[in-house]
């Protein structure tokens, strides 16, 4: 299947970004190449970008896509958490931009055999680095209750969490589940009939939160953005496109921590604790896709992005 997916905020990301015609960039999410290719557009023969993704699909597509930029390119397969080794390995401090763009990509969620979504009778996996050995069939079958319990509450905020657990650990007992048609049917069930088709497909909070806690998408994030701010050179720029409020909240909260660090009391008439900041939030408010976008492309609909400068 060719790899199919539509960049985010495009215009929004290359003017946030504020790109220096020979700076060093980063696209930590990789994906099919689309916002990299807007970026090398924009450097010069000096400039140089580095694209990170864990997904060989995306890794194949964007090398093919990115040909023309090979020389100022290097694509490196691997999870944005080795963010630091990645520039140690490559003998560089400081680079002058990083962008995000979270979460599941299209063409993960489109291709059947990857077994993201509800929305086909696949093989229940969502691994988003097929290297991992742990799919989200071994998840679902050998998790307690009581951690599907938290991990669908946690990260799907769905309020069925402890029935749908409950069934989950139910339908095991009488065989594995396997599918993702099996799983959806299950969480189906698990919730009552009038609130079945509330807010979208009944098993579409669930596939989120197993997503999530297979990836490790959100303790990556938090445990990656500090690192990724000190790299910045003075007026470096970090840009975060996020879908859902869990990602928005660690953005959100990890940019107001590295322009303002200060842990002193308030009433402390002068600083003692010594943290600096780190610079300074650019996006007061997150930045939403135009109503255009949307109607073109409704994926676009949750994302917001998040700006910071390092100073």
């Amino acid at each position: 299947m060719e790899f199919s997916h539509k960049s985010i905020m495009v215009e929004e990301c290359m003017e946030g970004l504020n790109i220096k015609k020979d700076g060093i960039y980063v696209d930590g999410t990789l994906g099919g190449g689309g916002h990299s290719f807007h970026i090398l557009e924009r450097l010069g023969e000096k400039g140089q970008l580095i694209g990170i993704d864990q997904d060989e699909d995306a890794i194949l597509a964007a090398t093919e896509r990115l040909k023309p930029f090979a020389k100022q390119l290097h694509i490196i397969r691997d999870n944005y958490e080795h963010f630091p080794e990645i520039l140690s390995s490559l003998s560089i401090e400081k680079v002058d931009g990083i962008l995000l763009d979270l979460g599941v990509s299209s063409h993960q969620f489109d291709e059947e055999e990857r077994g993201f979504s509800y929305r086909f009778d696949a093989p229940l996996d969502m691994r988003m680095d097929q290297r991992q050995d742990f799919s989200a069939k071994d998840l679902v079958n050998s998790y307690s209750e009581s951690s599907l319990f938290h991990i669908i509450r946690d990260y799907g905020e769905d309020k069925f969490a402890k029935n749908i657990a409950k069934h989950i650990v139910l339908a095991r007992q009488e065989k594995p589940i396997e599918t993702t048609k099996e799983l959806a049917e299950i969480i189906s069930h698990a919730i009552p009939m009038k609130f079945r088709l509330q807010g979208g497909h009944p098993a579409k909070r669930t596939f989120q939160a197993i997503r999530i806690a297979l990836n490790r998408e959100l303790e990556v994030l938090e445990n990656s953005l500090k690192s990724m701010i000190e790299a910045l050179n003075p007026g470096g720029r970090i840009c975060i496109i996020s879908f859902h409020s869990l990602e928005d909240r660690i953005v959100k909260r990890s940019f107001k921590e590295a322009e303002n660090p200060c842990i002193c009391p308030p009433d402390f008439p002068v600083c003692t604790c010594g943290r600096k900041s780190l610079g300074k939030v650019i996006s007061r408010k997150a930045i939403c896709p135009s109503e255009e976008e949307m109607e073109e492309n409704p994926r676009a609909k949750s994302a917001k992005l998040r700006i910071f400068e390092r100073t």
